[in-house]
């Protein structure tokens, strides 16, 4: 993954999506030597949020074998869901 300016991506932003797209490269967008932001191929932005999704059950699944959990199914009768 290489760093590059906003000035820089800004003047070569069709090159650079190019890049990305085609070449599946991956860039650090930064300005005065700090990090704001990332530009990558959707298929890795795609595998991110299945990675994301997958911890989010993991944790659902824990959470609800705590001891004192309350059964979702009690919890819309008592909000009359």
């Amino acid at each position: 993954m290489q760093n590059i300016s906003t000035y820089e991506a800004k003047n070569t932003f069709s090159e650079l999506l190019n890049r990305v797209a085609s070449e599946k490269e991956r860039f650090i967008l930064t300005d005065g030597g700090r990090s704001l932001a990332a530009i990558i191929p959707v298929d890795e932005l795609e595998l991110l949020k299945r990675l994301e999704d997958r911890m989010d059950v993991e944790a659902a699944k824990k959470a609800l074998e705590e001891p004192g959990t309350i059964p979702w199914e009690d919890i819309k009768r008592e909000l009359g869901l």
